[in-house]
């Protein structure tokens, strides 16, 4: 019963969320204004989506006392669908090997990609797998046929020998996130 229920709460997202690309494609309700820029429309949609989960997830809570499980598999299900105009990137390399480093290093990388969709790239997050890897990347949309870069720090602090760690780049992109690598072998201090 309990899966049903939270089908049906996922399906009604769904559609709320079809009905708001629809309304804002369209003009809106009533002819209003649509403001322009795919920044603006994606902002936009990702606030609907938003609120739309909220209220499945206050619908699921309402029915179901263990909803911190559902609700954790609902934000999953949701983060691997993109939100507003799709595109495309295409990164120059997607792994990186720093060779031999030393523990309590800093080793810095720059990943370049190039939007090769048609649609402004607006890059939502960019996360590394642990604290010890910090990406920065562009916060303004890159147009369409236009470069970027993802700056990505190690910091391997105690870790030692082989060490793998991935970045995930979030965007409006189908699939929603590209994962980046990097790899290293980590020579303990004093050894």
């Amino acid at each position: 019963m309990k899966n049903k229920v939270i089908i049906g709460l996922l399906a009604v997202v769904a559609v709320a969320l079809i009905a708001n690309v629809y309304l804002m494609s369209t003009g809106g309700v009533n002819g209003e204004a649509n403001p322009t820029g795919a920044k603006a429309t994606f902002e936009r949609q990702a606030a609907t989506a938003g609120e739309a989960k909220q209220n499945a997830y206050d619908a699921i809570a309402a029915a179901d006392p263990t909803a911190n499980a559902n609700r954790e598999r609902l934000d999953q299900t949701q983060a691997a669908k993109p939100v507003g105009p799709l595109t495309s990137l295409k990164f120059d390399e997607s792994a990186f090997d720093f060779g031999t480093i030393k523990q309590d290093s800093e080793n810095t990388k720059i990943f370049k990609f190039t939007n090769t969709g048609k649609e402004p790239l607006i890059i939502e997050n960019a996360k590394g797998s642990c604290g010890c890897t910090v990406p920065k990347y562009p916060k303004e949309p890159i147009a369409p046929g236009k470069t970027g870069e993802i700056e990505v720090v190690y910091r391997p602090g105690k870790q030692k020998d082989m060490q793998t760690k991935n970045i995930t780049i979030t965007a409006n992109t189908d699939p929603a996130n590209t994962v980046l690598t990097i790899t290293a072998n980590v020579l303990e201090v004093g050894s």
